[in-house]
């Protein structure tokens, strides 16, 4: 992996204590593996019998702008920046035929593009903070397969990635109490990732996360964590990337018990 990074951070005239911030880096990674399947092995023979074929590997390269601008508020903390991907022989998967078996592929071009917004408040009444996150994203790919899987289509013009989602927000909060015990909730939400390659995407869903815990003396802590209390089950992806159809998982409670050992 060869790797270069261009970064400045300079403050904004009279808002001494904000800062814009711009970065460029380019970064080129070797093939992910060292060649294409062999002729012989049952799974190239399939490839074939489905109309497919092999192309060698290539390695990925990647260019990548982001300026960002961190401003301080009354004590929050508000961060927004942009960032523009370009790459060369993206790296994907595609599976063969209707079957759960999967290859490497890398795709001729692909851009990534995102607009991204977090603010933190201050200490609020010396117990505890709220934050935000939200990004709005847009990845897609363009051309033909250049290595790996592939049925030899004819180049294509921009299409939609399938782990494009276009909104994805994060919310939440954590609270201290003086019995050294605390509490944490997070509300998320995604727009949807790409329905069956696109262009049209899943529905929007939204998951609700909640955490308790306390501190027993200076060694023991105890914390209990429930994941989508409210039990919503949707289907959150069908791509290949991922490995195929995802449902998400109903809710999910544990509990974990920490002790601290002393060296």
């Amino acid at each position: 992996m060869v790797f270069a990074l261009l970064s400045a951070s300079v403050p904004v005239g009279a808002l001494t204590s904000a800062h814009l911030c711009a970065m460029a880096c380019c970064a080129g990674h070797a093939p992910h593996l060292a060649g294409s399947c062999s002729g012989g092995s049952c799974h190239a023979r399939l490839s074939l019998n489905q109309g497919s074929g092999f192309l060698p590997l290539h390695g990925e390269r990647d260019e990548e702008y982001q300026f960002g601008l961190t401003v301080p508020v009354k004590g929050w903390t508000v961060d927004t920046d942009y960032f523009h991907t370009r790459v060369k022989n993206f790296f994907d998967h595609n599976a063969l035929g209707n079957s759960n078996i999967f290859f490497p592929l890398t795709i001729e071009r692909a851009r990534i593009r995102a607009i991204e917004l977090t603010m933190r408040s201050p200490m609020l009444l010396r117990r505890g903070q709220v934050y935000l996150a939200y990004s709005r994203q847009k990845a897609e790919g363009q051309g033909t397969v250049t290595g790996g899987l592939t049925d030899f289509s004819p180049p294509a013009d921009y299409f939609l990635l399938d782990h494009d989602q276009r909104n994805t927000l994060s919310a939440g909060f954590n609270l201290a109490f003086l019995s050294r015990s605390y509490i944490a909730g997070n509300v998320s939400y995604g727009s949807g990732f790409t329905d069956a390659g696109g262009p049209g995407h899943l529905p929007g869903h939204r998951l609700v996360d909640l955490s308790v815990g306390r501190a027993f003396g200076e060694d023991w802590s105890m914390s209990v964590q429930a994941l989508n209390i409210t039990n919503r089950r949707f289907l959150l992806d069908n791509s290949n990337t991922f490995g195929g159809t995802h449902f998400i998982d109903p809710r999910e409670v544990y509990v974990e018990l920490r002790y601290r050992l002393h060296y």
